[in-house]
């Protein structure tokens, strides 16, 4: 039986990491195994600059915090070797990196992940992790919303002219 310090220690380590989950948009549960330590390293730096929080976390400590959370499924992938990546604001950076990471790296792989809330499937956290970053959603929007006042401007530009030639036509 463990001791009184021990057990509570585990009881806070539990209620961190639900409110970490409650606290987070998006979060993502992986099987690390068979990385090196420079290879974890990187992972975590890019992870830490794109506002992910990347912990190695024990089965039965993650079963109860996501018992908690209220987030009944997750419960089934929590076997083996896991981790847990949680975002606070950007649904998308947990998954794209992590996806990124499991594609060169044949024993690291994701076990499932979560959007406000609910357990999704495998087949939308793959479709979550191919979406391009938030920046670069951005700059898409930007450069359609210029290329349309652009078209805009044209379309301006020549009517204003017609009008021109014809105001010096009728003079």
């Amino acid at each position: 039986m463990p001791s009184t310090a021990v057990l509570e220690r585990k009881k806070q380590m539990v209620a961190d990491l639900s409110e970490r989950i409650k606290n987070s948009c998006a979060g993502v549960v992986v099987d690390y195994k068979g990385i090196n330590v420079e290879d974890d390293t990187k992972l975590r730096k890019e992870l830490r600059e794109a506002g992910v929080e990347y912990t190695v976390v024990k089965n039965t400590i993650l079963g109860r915090a996501v018992e908690d959370a209220g987030l009944a499924g997750l419960e089934d992938v929590l076997e083996g070797t896991t981790a847990i990546a949680t975002a606070a604001d950007d649904y998308v950076a947990s998954a794209r990196i992590l996806q990124k990471f499991a594609d060169s790296h044949d024993n690291f792989s994701l076990k499932s992940g979560y959007l406000d809330g609910e357990v999704i499937s495998m087949d939308k956290l793959m479709a979550l992790a191919k979406l391009p970053s938030r920046e670069v959603l951005l700059a898409t929007v930007c450069s359609v919303f210029n290329a349309l006042r652009k078209k805009h401007l044209q379309k301006k530009q020549k009517l204003l002219q017609k009008h021109r030639l014809k105001k010096q036509l009728n003079n």
